[in-house]
């Protein structure tokens, strides 16, 4: 019998199977890597990366929430040039793909970015979290608007010649919007959904749980919302979409396939067991072996009406 066939194309980003450990979840990937070979994996992207060193948000700043949790860490990481020196050497001797996720607080915070990144050994691609404020703009947020979405969008494709995935939020009343203006701007493609804006209040003290206030919900929680709008993004646009939210099973992945995801990211989940991702991959090469399929790419968008 011939070996399964799990590798994907996701916009110029060839990966040997699809799935990613989420930005956010997997630190700078050294964390994860006394649990398993992280070269097993389709990729992983890594944790935001600003132009300075960030320390986020005062603690408390992660709370558990029925089949799900907030965070409000506050995107703090090394920084790129620290990122750069001290963390991918370590990344470099696995045999994945790695993603840079990137975050800024001016379009032109992004380009830099995007251009620092570009020159460094070992960044297979760069993704573009637009679920951050635009002090230029009053605080709008880069990816609640069309336009400012395919501004920054638009900066980072002309610093680079790797594939450019913007990561979407679901903050919107139509995601689609959305997604059409980073295609047009030159996106190789899209990874959704970022978490969802929530709260929770602690009755005794009247006092949010939060210090941030509020935070990103994710997990399992959000996976039917996640799953509409990899759905609904996958029959507007043309560029491929990776689906991400509330995946902690082989099923949960089949399902975003199923609706239209080339590949998907595992976030949360990784709290919960450091080697999820290994046994959602598991998952999937069982349930293409018992329905006799050879090709993982024929299952995506096979959603049947």
């Amino acid at each position: 019998m011939e070996p399964l066939k799990l590798d994907v194309n996701v916009g110029g980003l060839f990966l040997k199977n699809p799935v990613i450990a989420a930005s956010g979840t997997f630190g700078y990937g050294e964390e994860y890597a006394p649990f398993f070979d992280l070269g097993m994996l389709g990729g992983i992207a890594t944790k935001g990366l600003s132009l300075k060193p960030r320390q986020g948000n005062p603690p408390p700043r992660i709370i558990e929430t029925p089949s799900g949790m907030l965070n409000a860490i506050g995107l703090e990481n090394v920084g790129v040039e620290r990122f750069i020196a001290e963390k991918l050497p370590f990344l470099r001797q696995f045999d994945t793909k790695i993603i840079a996720n990137i975050f800024g607080e001016t379009p032109e915070e992004y380009e830099k970015l995007a251009a620092v990144l570009s020159c460094a050994d070992g960044i297979d691609a760069i993704e573009i979290n637009i679920s951050c404020p635009n002090v230029k703009k009053g605080g709008a947020m880069f990816g609640a608007d069309p336009d400012l979405a395919a501004e920054v969008t638009a900066k980072v494709r002309a610093e680079t010649n790797l594939p450019v995935i913007v990561k979407l939020t679901p903050n919107v009343t139509d995601i689609t919007r959305i997604a059409l203006a980073v295609e047009s701007a030159g996106a190789d493609a899209v990874s959704l959904i970022n978490t969802l804006t929530g709260m929770s209040i602690d009755i005794e003290n009247r006092r949010p749980h939060l210090a941030n206030i509020t935070g990103g919900l994710s997990g399992p929680a959000v996976k039917p919302v996640a799953l509409r709008m990899v759905w609904e993004v996958f029959h507007a646009v043309k560029i491929p979409v990776i689906g991400i939210g509330g995946i902690t099973t082989a099923e949960d992945a089949l399902e975003f396939m199923i609706a239209g995801a080339v590949a998907i990211q595992v976030g949360t989940a990784n709290f919960i067991d450091p080697a999820s991702t290994l046994a959602i991959l598991a998952g999937i090469e069982n349930f293409l072996d018992r329905h006799q399929i050879g090709d993982i790419r024929e299952l995506i968008g096979s959603l049947r009406l």
